[in-house]
């Protein structure tokens, strides 16, 4: 199963939504099954060097079918995914990208954000993966 566009404009909505609530700027990347980029927004004055790291954080997500933030969790020094960040092109293994799963729970996508503080980003992906249904 892959996202529709409608779902990824979905999610873009609700997490442009919850951006707006956190008063944060975000770049926000949906990519499907297959890691290809499927919707993006830039919000206006968000920050350039924002926009390809959410469209990493969503694909380093699909990847490892976790959060970019767990994977940054197991890839500290010592850890058992040390290093990993320089593998598939170049990851972004901090908070904010989030898989996106159907109603059945089957994971058709993921969604990257990028542009505050990576409690805000991954607060705003959350909100937009939770969308989809």
């Amino acid at each position: 199963m892959n996202i529709t566009l409608e779902q990824a404009e979905t999610a873009i909505k609700a997490a442009k939504q919850k951006a707006t609530q956190l008063n944060t700027l975000m770049n926000i990347a949906v990519v499907d099954a297959g890691t290809n980029l499927v919707a993006f927004a830039h919000m206006d004055d968000a920050w350039l060097g924002s926009i390809d790291i959410s469209q990493r954080k969503a694909r380093t997500a699909r990847y490892f079918n976790m959060d970019s933030g767990k994977i940054g969790e197991l890839s500290q020094p010592g850890g058992p995914l040390y290093n990993i960040e320089h593998s598939n092109g170049g990851l972004i293994t901090f908070p904010g990208g989030v898989v996106i799963k159907n109603a059945k729970g089957e994971i058709i996508g993921a969604i990257g954000v990028s542009g505050s503080t990576v409690e805000n980003d991954h607060a705003v992906a959350t909100a937009g993966a939770g969308a989809v249904k």
